[in-house]
């Protein structure tokens, strides 16, 4: 997909929220709603959780998606306007999201797979803190890591947990990895690490009974895992679009000089 590409028939979803249905309704009187089996472009309204949802629910079929902010926080969305729809679209840039994949084990023995298009993060779920072990591609490089917990981010995510928890931000097509830990308390100067997007980070709880911790893709949750592997997709996608004065690329760039 290019930027001179045009859509020829436009499907459109929504937050609940009253703003975003408020929208949906003006968009589909003005430009017609396909079903999403015709489609050949989403358009999200609402913030960057309904977006990270859209691109969960939607990744199968392949569909560029393009969002417009209608909700508190909108850094994966452009500005909503009702007008030019069609020519905005003919003109945005696309963006190729890759997320992680997560594999994780419960105490129970269960195992659970997820995608993540902002994080994978681990959290401790008492009053106690994790000891956790870290290791990359099989090599372990922190034997015991005791924190509140600790993440995985991709460049698209950067912004997100990964910046509050004082990590770096990514540029995106930099092919990269954030490695964040939250409240870490051992060892004492250990902030993170950016690492290859092609690198694998294996989590190991070493106390899951006493220090239970539960395992995050985005908004899919696994309570008292022992362990948990991640990895980049190679094979999944998702394309964003971005109005080209406004694309993520510029975002994630400004990002590194606000106050």
């Amino acid at each position: 997909m290019t930027a001179g590409f045009r859509p020829m028939r436009i499907a459109f979803v929504a937050a609940q929220t009253a703003d975003a249905q408020t929208a949906l309704a003006s968009l589909v009187a003005r430009y017609g709603d396909a079903p999403l089996d015709a489609a050949s472009v989403i358009v999200a309204l609402g913030g960057d959780g309904f977006m990270l949802r859209t691109l969960h629910r939607h990744m199968p079929r392949g569909l560029p998606v393009y969002g417009m902010k209608l909700g508190t926080v909108g850094f994966l969305m452009n500005q909503y306007a009702d007008g030019d729809l069609p020519e905005r679209l003919a003109l945005a840039q696309p963006t190729l999201l890759r997320p992680l994949e997560m594999d994780a084990v419960s105490e129970a023995g269960s195992s659970s797979r997820a995608l993540a298009f902002n994080e994978v993060s681990l959290l401790r779920q008492t009053k106690q803190a994790a000891h956790i072990r870290v290791s990359l591609n099989g090599v372990v490089k922190i034997e015991e890591l005791v924190c509140d917990g600790v993440l995985v981010s991709t460049t698209a995510g950067s912004t997100a947990y990964n910046l509050s928890a004082h990590g770096p931000i990514l540029p995106l097509g930099s092919q990269l990895l954030a490695l964040t830990p939250i409240s870490p308390f051992r060892p004492r100067r250990w902030r993170g690490a950016i690492l290859p997007a092609v690198t694998e980070v294996r989590f190991e709880v070493l106390d899951p009974y006493k220090r239970p911790v539960s395992a995050t893709a985005d908004s899919h949750e696994v309570r008292d895992i022992i362990e948990v592997s991640i990895r980049e997709s190679r094979e999944r996608t998702m394309s964003l679009l971005f109005d080209p004065e406004h694309n993520l690329e510029e975002r994630i760039l400004n990002e590194q000089f606000e106050p």
